[in-house]
């Protein structure tokens, strides 16, 4: 009776009812994106991809009971074992066979398992867990190294399947790290990469920008010279030479190291119009599709778009074109909030907790949340290159769908016990 009235007066039900309301919505989405007015087919046919997800809710469904019934504290006695086991399951997959040009997923039957996708719990539990137990210091190059290593580990054994986008996603503990205390220089120092990069991608000709670089430097030195010590002046030439390697870099990275396919899917977002037909197509469709839904939308299984297949991969990398089309502008906006609400919600959750495992937790789970959420939608609208990110119980899938449900009740079970603390 005690577990029980645990259960219904400290889980925070507010959490719950957003997550419900997205699995239900989702659903509902896949069967519209596959959805053909010629061919009669019922919205839980197993055959379907909306039967078959709807059975992946089923195991979801029992998956929250067990993750609330069982003690918390086995998630963080356990996590290190659970970031060994993905790791090797990351190890054994790469020589599954390859679906799709990557060795990602082990086949189950009619159904296919992404290992990939668990491991972002795993190493949540485990980035928690070593920040409980160690306390680590910003300053000392120990600590930095093994957090490192933490997220490193399972991102470089995803970029060999290949699955970049995958990949991409572990990039987002950076601001746990960042709420836990790395020094904020280094994120201006990444934005200040990520726009050298763009740049790099955007001008056509390197040496236009080393050009601009040296001119800066020079103009420094001759106007400023006098007054920089020496200490600043070598360290003024270091970051010029240090921009001029990064340009370098990035184009070497994108030309001769990036498969082709990958190459055009950058270019075409610097560069729109370059390939229509091509790798392009499915943007330009998506596109077509939200843009054609007006303020209201078309309504639910009458988009023209959707219904007509003109949009590839609708149901998993493109399904917010689906939402955009038959809910239009309106439609988009609940879904937003409807987020936006789950973020702020899993935010106040994560800086109430008492113990540092959890806070750490809540934090990886609002991060890769929202970086699915942000990274899906701008490549349905053309802001990010096209690198197969889920959207949040919307794309068809059962192993996000099932990670995504494990991060956020983990999350929940956790909090119901917030004021027991975390022993190492």
């Amino acid at each position: 009776m005690r577990r029980q009235d645990l259960l219904i007066n400290k889980v925070d039900w507010l959490v719950a009812v957003i997550y419900a309301i997205l699995v239900l919505l989702g659903w509902l989405n896949i069967y519209a994106a596959a959805y053909n007015p010629d061919v009669s087919t019922q919205l839980t046919n197993i055959n379907s991809e909306s039967g078959r997800q709807l059975l992946w809710v089923g195991i979801c469904l029992i998956t929250i009971m067990f993750i609330l019934v069982i003690d918390f504290k086995v998630y963080n006695s356990t996590a290190y074992f659970v970031y060994g086991f993905f790791i090797l399951l990351l190890i054994a997959v790469l020589f599954a066979s390859p679906v799709s040009g990557a060795s990602s997923w082990f086949p189950i039957g009619s159904f296919k398992f992404q290992p990939s996708e668990l491991t972002k719990f795993a190493t949540a539990l485990t980035l928690a867990k070593y920040f409980n137990d160690n306390n680590p210091r910003f300053d000392k190059i120990k600590p930095m190294g093994t957090m490192l290593l933490i997220i490193c580990i399972p991102m470089a054994l995803i970029l060999l399947q290949p699955d970049a986008g995958t990949a991409l996603i572990f990039s987002c503990f950076i601001l746990v790290l960042y709420r836990e205390g790395l020094n904020p220089i280094i994120l201006i120092v990444g934005l200040v990469a990520i726009t050298l990069v763009v740049l790099t991608l955007l001008v056509e000709n390197d040496w236009f920008l080393v050009g601009g670089i040296v001119l800066i430097t020079a103009a420094i030195i001759i106007f400023w010279g006098k007054n920089l010590k020496t200490q600043r002046l070598m360290m003024l030439v270091g970051t010029a030479l240090l921009i001029i390697g990064i340009i370098f870099s990035v184009d070497y990275l994108v030309n001769e190291v990036l498969p082709p396919h990958q190459q055009k899917r950058i270019m075409v977002l610097f560069n729109p119009g370059s390939d229509p037909l091509g790798v392009e197509y499915n943007v330009t469709q998506s596109k077509i599709a939200i843009g054609s839904g007006g303020w209201l939308g078309k309504g639910y299984l009458k988009g023209t778009q959707t219904s007509g297949g003109y949009v590839p991969e609708q149901r998993t990398d493109f399904i917010f074109s689906t939402i955009g089309e038959e809910h239009g502008w309106l439609g988009s906006l609940v879904l937003i909030v409807l987020f936006s609400t789950l973020f702020l919600r899993l935010l106040f959750i994560s800086e109430r907790q008492k113990s540092r495992f959890a806070r750490v937790y809540g934090y990886s789970v609002v991060s890769i949340l929202f970086s699915h959420f942000m990274i899906n939608i701008g490549m349905s609208i053309g802001l990010f290159p096209v690198i197969g990110i889920p959207l949040p119980f919307f794309s068809y899938g059962g192993s996000s769908l099932w990670s995504f449900t494990i991060l956020i009740f983990v999350l929940l079970k956790i909090d119901a016990h917030r004021m027991q603390v975390f022993t190492r």
